[in-house]
């Protein structure tokens, strides 16, 4: 069971990171998320979160990010390996249940599924 945790290596925390990211990694977009994905010299992929103060309180924004790291946890062999992934939410990303939040990240990584060359920088 320890294939589905979330360890502490498997999180961006720092700005910098997320900078890095930002300036240099391949985006997508959906109606409610934005993702930067930027391959990395690991073994394992890595998640990094951000949900602005335009996300409702802060019990909302939190409750979006329990989402996003919920399915990165038990999808994250199916998501490109060895990147570091960023999710930024759009407003109306805390209207939205779990099972949506999958469906529109789904998408994003299927249609990156047809096209590989789109989807990472190296």
């Amino acid at each position: 069971m320890s294939n589905f945790s979330l360890k502490r290596i498997e999180r961006i925390k720092k700005s910098a990171e997320f900078i890095i990211i930002y300036q240099k990694g391949a985006r997508k977009e959906s109606r409610h998320f934005k993702v930067a994905i930027l391959k990395n010299n690991l073994l394992w992929s890595r998640l990094g979160i951000t949900v602005g103060k335009k996300i409702g309180n802060s019990v909302q924004r939190n409750h979006v990010k329990r989402r996003i790291r919920e399915y990165f946890r038990l999808h994250k062999a199916l998501l490109p390996s060895s990147s570091d992934i960023v999710f930024t939410a759009k407003p109306g990303a805390d209207h939205l249940l779990y099972i949506g939040i999958a469906n529109e990240i789904d998408q994003l990584f299927v249609a990156d599924a047809h096209q590989p060359e789109l989807h990472l920088n190296e």
